[in-house]
This record gives C-alpha cells, structure tokens and sequence, in this order.
C-alpha cells in the first residue's frame, strides 16, 4: 500500500513549481511506492480539504508549464481570513492532515511558507518544504528555483530597453522585482549593461546617481539605463527603518510595540512610490528626459528555464527519497551543485540578501556602474 504524502504551493507563483511537484510525484510512483495528494491554494486548501490525486495523468505534460496546477495564495495558517474574522486555522489543518493519513506534508514557497510550514511542524505534521522564489531570498540554500527564469526576463527587459534609451536620449528607469533583497536587480542590471543599479542593501543619494548620469553625458553617452530594486530606499529612509526596527527592538510595553510595528508597515507601504520618485528626482536633476517601465509580474510567468527545471526535478527527487527515509522537518536546499538538508528551525524567519563583499557588488564598481551611494 503506497505511502499517503500532501503537498501545496504557498506564496507567489513562480516558474519550476510544476516541475517540482512533477518530480516529486513521478520519484513517488515510479521507485518509492508515494502516493501524492495535492492540496489546492496553498494553506487554505488544506484547511478546507480540497484535494487533488497526483498521479501519472496529472503529472503528465507539466514539466514546461509556468505556474502552479495547485493554485497558490498568501493566506497564513495561524491567520487565516474566515468570514469576516481573522483565525488560527492550525488545529483544523492539523486534523485535516491526520484524516488523509499522511507520513509528510511538503510545502513549495518563499520565506513566508517556511515559516508556516515550520508553525505546522510545531503543531505535529511532519514538514518538508522547497525553496521557491524569484527574489532568490531564502536562507541557507545557494539558490531557489524561479530565480534564474525570473533573472532571464528582467535582463532581457533591461536589453529591450537600450533600444528606446538611445534612440531617444532617454533616461529610462527600471522597476524589477526582488521583495526586500537586490538579488534580481543587481543580477539582470549587471547583465544588461545598467548604468546605475540601486537594491535595498545599498540605500541611495538620488544626487549621487544623478551626478553619474552628468558624468555619462560629459563622455558623450546620451542615455543611462537605472535599474532599481522594488524594495530599494533612499538613505534618509533607510536611517528611518533602522530606527524604527531599534525602538521595536527595545520597546517593552505592548502598545510602544504596536505603534512602532505600525510605523514600519508605513515605512513598508512608502518604498512603492520610490521608483516613480526617482524617475521624477532624476529628470528634474539632470534636465534628461526620464521615462519609468515598471515589470511586474510579467518576471514571474512564462516557461521556466532549463536551469530551474534541473533544479526543481533534482530538489523534488531528493525531497521524495527524504520522506522515503522519514527525514522530517528540513527544507531541501541546493548546495554547491547538489543538494542539502538544512533544518527548517535555521531556515524560517531568517532571509538572504545580497552580502556587500558579494563578488556581483565588486564587479559593479569596478565597472564604473552607480550604486547610489
């Protein structure tokens, strides 16, 4: 009798997700004797038991496919929308979990999922997850599937882009995704032949990119390509967050906590005008036409790339043979051209970002590109 295995996708969508759940479900039926029932909608499929059987149909012709066959969302088991409440839905999940009678859940996501997934491992469920990102943020693993796709469209956008720049004398500012880490930005920026390139680990002086761009144009370059970091801050915001995280960190009383937890939401919610603003900053700066191209989700979609589908299979196939081996809450990372069990305790909570000794920052600056400060 096959061994009754759940999974779900949580989070953002992204590309490799299908073939993760492909090669977990194929390593399952063809030499581990899983049975693989999915979970649709991310946690809150399992907290409503909406189910689906993986097998040999379902998973055929996935492989290419972007986006998840599961369905994802952002809902949190511990805060979950029901009507017009917000509830801790763990223990029905829990029960859910147990009804099925599975040996393991396996969750597909980001930061947020492996926190999530570790509040389930706390609650009883045996736990493993995937690392899945476009912003290539989760700790501990050398890198997520989605990132290189993801990584792929943004440079192609930022060629693309030269062509309107020169033609025109523009300067053209770039949105690229990446939540709260330069990964994406400084890596398509980098590829594209950006001329400034501002993530959040490096806050910016708008003035500094500004006078790179003067620069440029007393050299005869008539165009700058700026990629920004949607979560990229000027350096007056980033003393603000520092602050702000300084005062949540020393606060005491209940309320003092609150009111700073809600001083950073609205930090948070500022940095998405920043792009526009610098837009604004830098053609009132440098007299230059400057025009701003927001790519969105558009970095998300699509066919994953070759890279993350040999990512996604060879995690997915090593995520089969754990619970095989009832190797329980670990998230399986990819290490050094293979993979790695990396205990899902050190992995929530924690994020990766770009180091500033990163060789990709060094090789910026010897290239002459701005980073803003």
């Amino acid at each position: 009798m096959p061994v009754s295995v759940g999974i779900l996708t949580s989070g953002g969508d992204c590309p490799g997700l299908n073939a993760a759940i492909r090669a977990i479900g194929k390593a399952g039926i063809e030499s581990l004797d899983l049975k693989l029932v999915g979970f649709r909608d991310g946690f809150r499929g399992l907290m409503q038991d909406r189910t689906i059987d993986l097998d040999r149909e379902a998973l055929s012709n996935i492989l290419t496919v972007g986006g998840t066959i599961l369905g994802t969302s952002r809902d949190k088991p511990h805060r979950m929308p029901v009507g017009d409440q917000v509830l801790d839905m763990t223990s029905v999940m829990l029960e859910v979990y147990q009804k099925h009678q599975l040996e393991a859940l396996i969750c597909l996501g980001g930061g947020g999922t492996q926190k999530n997934a570790r509040r389930l491992m706390d609650a009883g469920m045996n736990i493993i997850t995937l690392p899945k990102t476009i912003d290539n943020d989760v700790a501990l693993t050398d890198v997520s599937f989605g990132y290189d796709t993801a990584l792929a469209i943004a440079t192609d956008a930022v060629d693309r882009l030269h062509s309107t720049a020169t033609s025109h004398n523009r300067v053209i500012v770039v949105e690229i995704m990446g939540h709260r880490a330069g990964w994406l930005a400084l890596g398509a920026g980098l590829a594209g032949g950006a001329d400034a390139v501002l993530i959040p680990e490096v806050p910016y002086n708008v003035e500094s990119v500004a006078e790179a761009i003067r620069e440029r144009t007393r050299h005869g370059k008539h165009f700058s390509i700026v990629a920004v970091a949607e979560g990229a801050m000027s350096v007056e915001q980033a003393r603000e967050f520092e602050a702000a995280g300084e005062s949540k960190r020393q606060a005491e009383n209940k309320k003092v906590k609150e009111r700073v937890v809600e001083r950073l939401a609205t930090l948070d919610q500022s940095l998405k005008g920043n792009t526009l603003r610098v837009t604004e900053q830098l053609e009132q700066l440098t007299g230059m036409e400057t025009r701003m191209t927001i790519l969105g989700h558009l970095q998300r979609g699509g066919t994953p790339s070759a890279a993350d589908r040999l990512l996604a299979t060879t995690l997915g196939v090593r995520c089969a043979e754990l619970i095989s081996e009832r190797h329980f809450g670990v998230m399986v990372a990819s290490r050094s051209g293979g993979t790695a069990t990396v205990p899902l305790n050190e992995v929530a909570g924690n994020r990766k970002i770009v180091p500033l000794d990163h060789p990709w920052i060094t090789t910026a600056r010897r290239l002459g590109v701005c980073l803003g400060d």
